[in-house]
Order: structure tokens, then sequence, then C-alpha cells
């Protein structure tokens, strides 16, 4: 089959690779027939290198049509329509019992001290091969693969691979208040979805990006923006829409991707340009991530307030500013989608034809796999309006 395989900093190619196989009883086979780009897909392809294998599979957010299954899969049969969750989970285990699959005892990583295992997202999380295929060997299948109808477009339901369950976590995690305002720093994909969510539930949604393609989608879909670079204070800015207290909530979904801070962004680079045998453990205990956005949440919230951070971050942050967080009073909730545990509220909104969360007006470009080279490269360039791409093997 053919696969997307990463080769080094900023090198992905599309590669013949063999055939996945079923393994376990609990395996699954499927067709992928869509695929996206996540946002955290471009910290491999910039950053987190030490942490990958030369000809490792990328992409965790696939849907498709299940070929084969082992003998302990009942749930799903060849032919069934599935979207695979980004996250691999047993159902069973007590951490997913506690409805936390993201920290699935069954598969954590402990060699790493990592929680559940991820598809096509390095050696941290399991080395699982990922969904930027033709097909894709899915394990716990017993659980894992979510059901979804025939006839309307992938795109109504890929997403609930890994952006949308993240938003809408990312949007309770948040504690909104009723009336209330939140701030959502990063418009990319997922941010996008969380200004949505807010807005669909009634709350006021503030969106921050630096990019005008991202701030018009957003308006779009009724949420309120600031432009960094046409406002010397971006906390201040939102005081000022905030009866001069802040945000209810602020939702920091950029990362490590953050812009603004260049120091961070020199080690980056040069952690990135070390052998992986001296990168990788630099990366676990120095401050390599840039924190301005994370810092920018901690200025904008109220007092009282709550940040929900759903930007993904990949080493040990720099110190953060305790004596403003505990005199403000405020709480941080943040971590990996727990995948499962909110699609029984989001299944019935993208299966409604009115769309009210606007998934067929996210993914801005819709690339056969054999180009998605191009795809990472726009899209880490935030060229040619690149928003959301979507791969078709």
């Amino acid at each position: 089959m053919k696969a997307l395989t990463w080769q080094g900093k900023r090198d992905v190619r599309v590669e013949d690779v063999p055939d996945p196989v079923i393994k376990e009883s609990t395996d699954a086979i499927i067709r992928v027939t869509s695929t996206g780009i996540c946002g955290s897909d471009l910290h491999l392809y910039e950053v987190l290198g030490p942490f990958l294998g030369q000809g490792d599979i990328l992409g965790h957010e696939a849907m498709g049509v299940v070929e084969e299954t082992g003998a302990d899969v009942t749930h799903v049969r060849p032919g069934d329509r599935v979207v695979i969750p980004f996250n691999i989970s047993c159902g069973h285990c007590r951490m997913c019992g506690l409805g936390l699959f993201a920290q699935c005892e069954t598969t954590q990583v402990r060699e790493y001290d990592m929680g559940a295992a991820l598809f096509g997202y390095t050696r941290l999380y399991g080395q699982v091969p990922g969904g930027q295929a033709e097909y894709l060997r899915v394990p716990q299948a017993q659980f894992g693969p979510i059901k979804v109808p025939e006839g309307p477009p992938d795109e109504r339901f890929v997403y609930l691979s890994d952006v949308l369950p993240t938003a809408w976590q990312a949007v309770e995690w948040a504690d909104i208040p009723e009336g209330g305002t939140v701030a959502v720093l990063g418009l990319g994909p997922i941010g996008q979805m969380c200004a949505r969510i807010a807005v669909h539930l009634g709350r006021r949604a503030i969106g921050v990006d630096l990019v005008p393609e991202r701030l018009e989608m957003a308006r779009r879909h009724g949420v309120e923006v600031l432009d960094p670079t046409r406002t010397d204070d971006v906390p201040e800015a939102i005081a000022t829409l905030t009866d001069g207290r802040g945000a209810d909530s602020v939702i920091e979904a950029v990362g490590m991707e953050a812009h603004g801070s260049p120091v961070a962004k020199v080690a980056h680079t040069l952690t990135g340009l070390l052998p992986d045998r001296a990168a990788a453990p630099l990366m676990g205990r120095v401050g390599v991530d840039r924190l301005a956005a994370l810092n920018q949440a901690i200025d904008s919230v109220r007092r009282g307030g709550t940040i929900s951070v759903i930007g993904v971050y990949g080493g040990m942050a720099d110190p953060l500013p305790m004596l403003q967080i505990f005199d403000k009073g405020l709480t941080l909730r943040m971590g990996q989608a727990h995948v499962k545990r909110w699609i029984d509220d989001l299944m019935p909104l993208v299966a409604d034809e009115a769309d009210p969360l606007g998934v067929m007006d996210l993914a801005t470009h819709r690339l056969p796999l054999t180009a998605a080279a191009h795809g990472y490269e726009i899209f880490q360039k935030k060229q040619d309006g690149a928003i959301k791409v979507l791969l078709s093997p």
C-alpha cells in the first residue's frame, strides 16, 4: 500500500510499504477513505524528530471502511463505515471506566511514562503506524471504531476522530458560565471548532489569530475576532470587550506553535539540529516550548476564571508565573481529548443536515494522498489560505 512516511525534518514522502495485517484478536483493518493533517502533525514535521524513526507512518485523523476484523471484534464488521479515534483505548480498564480514555491503562506507553498510545505519533505514544495511508491496522478495535451512517460525505464525520472531540472537551474544560465569554487563542481547526461550539452553546466567543483567512472563517460562524497585529495588547483588548475584567474563560488552542517568542523558536531550532540521542533527553528536560500563548491566556482571563489548554506541548515548559496564577485564583485544565467520551454529544450535531457546527466549512484543501507533502508544506507555512487539509488515499 501507499503511506505517508517521515524521513526527516520537513521531509515527508508517500512510499510503498507493507499492507497491515491482523496481529491480535482485537484488531481490525480499515480501508482509509479520508484522513486529515492535524496541527499536531506539524510538530512531527518541524520539532519532534528525535522521537520518530525514518519510515514511520504519520496521521491520526482517519475514517474508512472495515475490511477485516479479529475474532474478538463484534461491534463492527467488514463493510461498516467507521471513524477511528486518534487515541487507542481498551474501554474496560480503570481509566477507561472513568471516561479518561486518553489515559487508558492497557495502552499506556510506560517506557516513556506517557498516556494512551496514539496513531502515527512518535515513540512517546507507542510508534503505532498512522492513518495517512491506504489501509490502517486498528488495535483495540473491540472498542475504538465509531460506526457512522452511510450516505453523507466523509467530511461530515471525519472530524470525530480528533478535531470535534478535542474542541468539545476544551469547551467543557473551560467551564464557561451561562451568558459568559470565552476567548479562544488560535483559530486553527481546533480553535475554529472551539469557538463555534461555544457559540452553539449560547456563549460569547472572541477568537484571536494572526492569519486573515482564519479570522474571516471565524466571523462567518458568529465569532468576534481580534487580530494581534492591529492591537498593542491583546489581554487589554479582551478586557475592553469584557467590562474591564477579562474573559470568563480562555481556551489556549495554540501550544508550542505559538508566535511571539523568538528565543524559544531558536531553542526549538537548535534542539532539532542535534543528533537524536542528544535531542530527545534535552527536549524532555529543558524549556523548549513557546509559552507566549499560555502567558497571554493567563493575562487575558478574569480573576477566578478558567484556562483550558488544548494546544499541544512537546517538552518541559519554562517556569510558569505561579504568583499570578495563584493570586488570580485561576483554574487550569488540559490534556489529550478523551474522544469516545464526547461522541454521544457530537454525533447528533454532525448528523444534522442543518450542520449547526459548520463542519462542511472547515476543510480548505482536499488533496490526494500522493500530494500529502504539499499539504504539509502549505499548512505549516500558512500558504494558499490553508486552514484544514484533508487527504483522500
